[in-house]
């Protein structure tokens, strides 16, 4: 589209594409001063971490603790697109856990549930429009890295019950080629 740069973002993780490469720096030094932001890895730190992939952004961003992204494009909530409201994993651009709290601006959810039930049971169209856009009813957060030092007991991991991939540890960039060896033996 039209912006100079832009983010995909899954919760505590975006990664910033910027459209002329000049900008990178620019777009990096203004995210540093974010609020609510910890640490913004540019091509170079992401080899660093081994987090580099050819579809990476030119910055993957990490939230603060207890901070998260949302995918929110719209500045007008009654621009807010269909799903938005609901609950559909396939149509966002990443995890939305707003879709875990019923929205505090419907009156009676509990009927408004039952009336779209009643319409689908009829064969009429609906949503289950029941998701807020607040936001703000989020309090916890998950999708961070490990703070460095607590890698051992913060870190994501990695379960099989076949010894053909096993390994005491697998890069974030290995996971697939694990998965591959294990369905395939490729």
């Amino acid at each position: 589209g039209a912006s100079r740069a832009f983010a995909v973002a899954d919760h505590q993780v975006a990664h910033v594409y910027v459209r002329n490469q000049h900008d990178v720096d620019r777009v990096e030094a203004l995210l540093e001063e974010v609020s609510g932001i910890d640490r913004v890895f540019n091509r170079k730190k992401q080899t660093a971490i081994g987090i580099d992939h050819e579809r990476s952004g030119d910055l993957v961003v990490l939230a603060e603790p207890g901070c998260w992204f949302t995918y929110y494009f719209w500045m007008d909530d009654a621009r807010a697109p269909d799903y938005a409201r609901t609950v559909d994993i396939h149509r966002k651009p990443g995890y939305d856990p707003v879709e875990l709290f019923l929205d505090s601006g419907i009156r009676f959810p509990k009927a408004h549930i039952a009336k779209r039930l009643m319409q689908k049971k009829f064969g009429f169209r609906y949503l289950m429009d029941v998701i807020g856009l607040d936001a703000t009813v989020v309090r916890g957060s998950h999708g961070r890295l490990a703070d460095h030092g607590r890698e051992e007991t913060d870190s994501p991991v990695f379960v099989c019950s076949s010894r053909a991939i096993e390994a005491d540890a697998v890069a974030v960039t290995g996971v697939k080629k694990q998965l591959l060896q294990l369905q395939f033996g490729v």
